[in-house]
């Protein structure tokens, strides 16, 4: 679950992480009179989530209560556009106005799960203020990995090495080694996926603060803070992932014309993959999960139709857990419920796999039946593209 910057930054306070002072507004006028409580020069911030809000006129730095209001009145209610939001971009229904502050330094220091080492890594750079995708690929020295042995967790002396490799004034070493420790018990202690800061500065006075704040939480750990699902924001996601969510479906939406109902995360990419190379794009990512029920197949099925743009429906279940002919009966219930009026591929293998196409060719639904992925796939894309692949 993602979180907006204002409100990552109040987490921030709560764990003794330095942010410049503001608020957020949902109008001109009260962002007019926050820049007026915080003197005047201030920050507007476009409040979405995505980054490389700055290249799309998402953030501006302005002088006066004046210009703040006028810099609001600009991006509330505007579709920003940017590298991470796609060309339909996203509606701005906040902004947050800080305190403008004198930068001397721009780092960048991110939180997260290391899968290979099933540890915290650690990531500083430098070169903050920048993706650190470009940095990786322009300048990969600059980046610093420090990976927490679970066993042994973080210690001061960690954050003061870091902090020197980061070229950081020996009496900066000491605040930031707190600074990274009061993250660290942030993110074992809100169960987050991901911290960053970006950029995380120095000021002209020596202070260490985070400029910028993104946060991102395990779905599967919300139980355990009741909290924090208040902190969603339901209009920054697509309706499809809402609905999704609801029948505990992992679905993502894609800017593809096949629609994917799959069982396995694996047999998913696998699956995308190869529709992209006959030809074609998925339309989404759809994993129903191992002990998927009919119900949820049906689920599944009706929020794949809702996207205008699926041209046709890849269906592969692998039955390991998910038996094969009730994943045919959701769809079958589905395709009667719902006006089907697309091209339907369905590759069924594993546990009642005969039973299941038994169902699905007694149904009278008009499908392609598969026995190989790569079938599967060639009949999918002939479909949309047309023609025979």
């Amino acid at each position: 679950m993602k979180i907006h910057e204002y409100q990552a930054k109040a987490l921030f306070r709560q764990y003794g992480v330095p942010v410049p002072e503001g608020r957020v507004c949902g109008t001109a006028d009260e962002a007019a009179a926050v820049a007026t409580e915080l003197g005047g020069t201030v920050v507007v911030k476009a409040q979405i989530h995505a980054g490389g809000r700055g290249k799309g006129g998402g953030v501006k730095v302005v002088k006066s209560p004046e210009e703040a209001r006028a810099a609001a009145a600009a991006m509330l209610g505007m579709q920003l556009v940017t590298h991470q939001t796609g060309p339909a971009g996203k509606e701005v229904l906040k902004v947050l106005v800080e305190k403008a502050s004198s930068i001397a330094k721009e780092l960048y220091l991110s939180l997260l799960i290391d899968r290979a080492t099933c540890s915290l890594a650690i990531i500083a750079s430098r070169e903050g203020g920048m993706d650190i995708e470009h940095v990786a690929a322009t300048n990969p020295a600059a980046i610093h990995t420090v990976r927490l042995d679970p066993g042994v967790g973080y210690s001061g002396y960690v954050g003061r090495s870091l902090a020197k490799k980061l070229g950081l004034a020996s009496e900066q070493l000491g605040p930031f080694a707190t600074l990274l420790g009061n993250l660290v018990k942030l993110f074992h202690g809100t169960d987050a996926s991901l911290v960053e800061i970006n950029p995380l500065i120095t000021t002209a006075e020596g202070a260490i603060v985070a400029l910028d704040g993104k946060v991102t939480f395990d779905d599967n750990a919300l139980f355990r803070h009741k909290e924090l699902p208040e902190l969603r924001d339901l209009s920054e996601e697509d309706p499809r992932e809402i609905e999704a969510s609801k029948h505990d479906l992992n679905y993502i939406k894609l800017d593809g014309e096949v629609g994917c109902m799959v069982n396995g995360a694996g047999l998913a990419m696998a699956t995308m993959d190869i529709i992209q190379h006959y030809g074609a794009r998925p339309a989404n990512f759809l994993d129903v999960g191992g002990g998927a029920s009919a119900a949820r197949v049906e689920a599944a099925f009706r929020i794949l139709l809702s996207d205008p743009a699926v041209k046709a429906v890849l269906i592969n279940i692998f039955g390991g857990i998910v038996r094969c002919d009730l994943v045919a009966q959701g769809v079958v219930e589905a395709a009667r419920n719902v006006h089907l009026a697309i091209p339907l591929v369905v590759r069924l293998q594993g546990t009642n796999a005969d039973e299941g196409r038994r169902i699905l060719a007694e149904s009278g639904l008009k499908l392609t039946p598969a026995t190989t992925l790569d079938e599967a796939a060639r009949a999918v894309v002939a479909v949309v593209k047309g023609g025979a692949k």
